[in-house]
């Protein structure tokens, strides 16, 4: 949301989970992952500072640190302050500083895989790695994966093997911190 990164977008998010979990019941509150890529990258490193709804989560190809990367991505400079309202860092760097994920790693908790390509010129490769060693500087419980030779679009145009494999990490990473519940029926055999 221009202006509100991480405002009334999550705030959208959280409202639409909240009427899921309202209107079915097979959805389990205390079983919840979640995982986005891009500005669903941000929005996951967002929550998961802000949040400790989900039991895990995967942030991929996500700002993290909004001061630097500002300059540095292949969409020019003027992206991230038109989206933060129009202010360049010199001029409110408070507001660059509020809206970074990185800003809140003290606060995440939640399992979080991280996964960036090395070719990615939208969102930096720095802005992966600052999380993850934010994280694993503060003991988080962490996992940071570079794709090679993939840019921005890995998810949906990168190469198959990679995308594979990708694919393979995450429904590792969720099977980790999600592992299947037991069906009713076998509850109900003791």
């Amino acid at each position: 949301m221009v202006g509100d990164w991480g405002g009334g977008d999550v705030a959208d998010v959280m409202a639409g989970l909240d009427e899921a979990l309202r209107r079915f019941d097979w959805i389990d509150p205390e079983r919840l992952g979640v995982l986005g890529g891009s500005y669903g990258g941000f929005m996951t490193s967002w929550i998961v500072g802000h949040s400790k709804r989900f039991r895990v989560a995967c942030s991929e190809r996500a700002v993290n640190c909004q001061p630097s990367m500002f300059g540095t991505s292949d969409i020019g400079f003027l992206f991230n302050q038109v989206e933060l309202g129009g202010i360049r860092p010199w001029d409110d760097m408070a507001k660059y500083l509020e809206r970074s994920p990185l800003s809140y790693a003290r606060d995440i908790t939640t399992p979080l895989l991280i996964v960036h390509s090395e070719d990615d010129l939208r969102c930096p490769m720095e802005q992966a790695e600052q999380l993850f060693v934010a994280l694993k500087t503060l003991r988080r419980e962490t996992m940071f994966v570079r794709f090679p030779d993939e840019n921005h679009e890995l998810t949906r145009s990168g190469k198959p093997r990679h995308r594979l494999e990708r694919f393979r990490i995450l429904l590792e990473w969720f099977a980790t911190y999600l592992p299947p519940a037991p069906s009713p029926a076998a509850r109900a055999v003791r």
